[in-house]
């Protein structure tokens, strides 16, 4: 049985059409290795209104058994990701953040610096991935 998976893209550039969403692309095609279906794929700017929008959207009407975010999980001023994310959360599950940032120091200690979180809001899991495609291989291999 395939999990119905949502994919979301949180880039100011990739949204304008700037910079192509390789992370984006790249879990598209890493789905079926997890026996995993894009569902539901979408590119939107650095907003935390839009990313909550989103994944209670996907959450509760689409009701996904896993959204996964790429970008927005840094320290710039519009890394957002992970703020919006909480506040949609019923139950976070920090560990798996902890095991992403400690598994992707073994490559960079700048894993660290991710502030990516993980939980559950109703049935969906959500996990903020970074906005690297190198980070975003290393996170799904984990």
């Amino acid at each position: 049985m395939e999990i119905s998976v949502g994919i979301l893209t949180i880039s100011d550039r990739c949204s304008k059409a700037e910079r192509e969403d390789q992370s984006g692309k790249f879990i598209i095609n890493y789905l079926p290795k997890i026996n995993g279906k894009a569902i539901r794929y979408k590119i939107i700017p650095d907003d935390p209104e839009e990313i909550g929008k989103h994944l209670i959207d996907w959450a509760d009407n689409d009701t996904l058994e896993l959204i996964l975010t790429t970008g927005g999980t840094g320290l710039s001023p519009r890394d957002f990701t992970p703020q919006a994310t909480k506040k949609v959360l019923d139950k976070e599950a920090p560990g798996i953040s902890e095991m992403l940032r400690a598994e992707g120091a073994k490559f960079t200690k700048m894993s660290y610096l991710s502030q990516g979180v993980a939980g559950v809001r109703k049935e969906s899991f959500i996990l903020n991935l970074p906005g690297s495609l190198k980070g975003v291989k290393e996170g799904l291999e984990i």
